[in-house]
Order: structure tokens, then C-alpha cells, then sequence
């Protein structure tokens, strides 16, 4: 088995990842282009841990002009096996309360302006993504969760949206009747490429608001979010302790096969592949295509 070597991604709220051992800012540069900022490696009980703030430090960058291909072939090219998504949500449901941690399962793509795969034309691939998240991270981070008494809600449906605005009220309570659970905007396309990069992927949606459609309580804004975003911050850092401490060394394999989802999925014949598109990914792909 291949050694751990734990991703963190922080949304808002979380730029930084204190208490690493050799902590260190190093840049990463990636054919995909620059991703939200250097990448923080370090150690944590032991355990490699690299962190990434995805809005960059200071939250320089919306959600719709983040870098996720470059974010994530960053992570994969240092040897990140597992990633864990930290983000702020906006809740659908009475029981999700603000400071809710929800560890989401599905996920509705409602995005649109976005680079959504590392492949295209000269190497096409289909990744399976009926079941987004890995399910033994997810289980390790529950642990984590529950060990530090964090209130936690295991599975629940991500609606991802475009913003940089907030829901209208009608889009509000049509997603809610879609079912969904929680809303934000940032976890498409960072969940697909995470699969195609072959990395075991899990969201942490920490609520802050309750979007617009509740109506005994105020429509999402900043302040509003603020307000819990520093709570959650707290909280979100003694999860990662705690998993950090708790993680195996060694890569277990994935129960749904995320680490080995390219095995079957690139339909482009050899001879037909881009040279040139074949030279970007090598690091999310180099497994597979180094052996065609």
C-alpha cells in the first residue's frame, strides 16, 4: 500500500492551517496554470498533511474564478492521496442548523462557467460518479468529528451553484424541493476532478445561514455568515487534528475504487492521443497512460 499523505482544502473562513511541524509555503506550478495559492506541507502527529486555501490567502478569489484543475493537480502532483474539503454551506433544512457540520454524499452540478475535466479532445475519459464521496474517508472523518463532539450529519445532497450571489428566493425553495440539503459554490467541479485524479475525496459543508427561505430567520449575507464562519474555523481545525492523529499511515484501498477510477474510463485509442494533452496530465493520469 502506498503511504498516506492527507489534503486539506479550506473554504471560507479557513486560509491557514497552524500547528504544522516543518510547516512550510512552497509555490506548485501545474500545466493547468497557478492554483488559489502556494501549498502548506507540514506534519501533523506524524502524518504528511498538505493544505490549500481555496479562496487563497485573504479570500482573493470568488468561486467562480477559482483554478480547480490546477488546485487539484497540484495536490495529486505532490503525492496527496486523500483530500478533504472544507466549505461553508447554506442549509435547506430546519435540523441542519447553523455550526452543523453535514458530511455530504451527493451533489447536483448546477454550475456552468467552469473547466469541468482534465480531459477532452485528443484523450476523452468517463469517470463512474454515481457515489461522489469515498466512503471510508468519509468514515474516518466522522470518527474525527465525533471524538472532538463536533455535531455532525453523516450524508446529505450538495446543490452547487454559480454565484457569486446568493440564491434568489424561488431558487431557495425550488431546491429545497428538489431535495437538496445544503447549498454553496465551490465543491463543482473540485469533487469531479478529484475523482479523475484518482484521489479519495470527502466534503466537510459546515452550515453558516439558512439561505432565504426560512422565514423566521434573516436572508444570507456576509455578516450573517461571518458570524459562524469563525466558529466553524475552530472546529474545522480540531477535526483535522484529531483525523490527522487517528489516520492510517498506510493507503487503504477505496471501497468504490475512487483511487483506481481512470482503470477503465479513457476511451481515446493510443494513436489517437493529444501528445501535447497527454504531456499536462501526467500527473493526474500518468498511472494509466504510462502503461498504453
Amino acid at each position: 500500500m502506498a503511504r498516506s499523505r492527507l489534503g486539506i482544502i479550506g473554504g471560507s473562513g479557513v486560509y491557514d492551517l497552524p500547528g504544522l511541524k516543518g510547516a512550510r509555503w512552497e509555490h506548485v506550478p501545474t500545466p493547468w496554470g497557478e492554483p488559489s495559492d502556494q501549498l502548506h506541507f507540514g506534519e501533523l502527529d506524524g502524518l504528511e498533511l498538505v493544505f490549500l486555501p481555496r479562496h487563497g490567502r485573504g479570500h482573493r478569489l470568488p468561486p467562480g474564478a477559482i483554478n480547480y484543475r490546477a488546485n487539484i493537480d497540484a495536490l495529486k502532483r505532490v503525492g496527496v492521496t486523500d483530500v478533504v474539503s472544507l466549505s461553508a454551506v447554506g442549509s435547506f433544512r430546519e435540523a441542519l442548523s447553523p455550526g452543523t457540520f453535514v458530511l455530504v454524499d451527493q451533489f447536483i452540478d448546477r454550475t456552468f462557467a467552469r473547466e469541468k475535466s482534465f480531459f477532452g479532445p485528443g484523450c476523452v475519459a468517463h469517470v463512474a460518479f454515481a457515489d461522489p464521496v469515498s466512503p471510508g474517508l468519509a468514515d474516518l472523518v466522522e470518527a474525527a468529528a465525533r471524538a472532538e463532539s463536533i455535531p455532525v450529519i453523516r450524508g446529505g445532497t450538495y446543490l452547487a451553484m454559480e454565484g457569486p450571489q446568493f440564491s434568489t428566493r424561488a431558487e431557495s425553495l425550488l431546491y429545497r424541493s428538489w431535495g437538496c440539503d445544503v447549498v454553496g459554490m465551490t465543491n463543482m467541479p473540485e469533487a469531479k476532478l478529484a475523482r479523475e485524479a484518482e484521489l479519495c475525496y470527502c466534503v466537510v459543508a459546515m452550515v453558516t445561514d439558512y439561505d432565504c427561505w426560512h422565514p423566521d430567520h434573516g436572508d444570507v449575507d456576509v455578516p450573517s455568515i461571518l458570524r459562524i464562519v469563525a466558529d466553524n474555523a475552530d472546529k474545522a481545525r480540531r477535526l483535522v487534528e484529531r483525523l490527522a492523529r487517528d489516520f492510517p499511515r498506510e493507503h487503504p484501498p477505496c471501497p468504490i475504487g475512487s483511487d483506481r477510477a481512470l482503470e477503465t474510463a479513457i476511451v481515446t485509442a493510443p494513436a489517437a492521443r493529444d501528445p501535447d494533452l497527454l504531456v499536462k496530465l501526467d500527473a493526474v493520469a500518468g498511472r494509466v497512460l504510462g502503461r498504453s
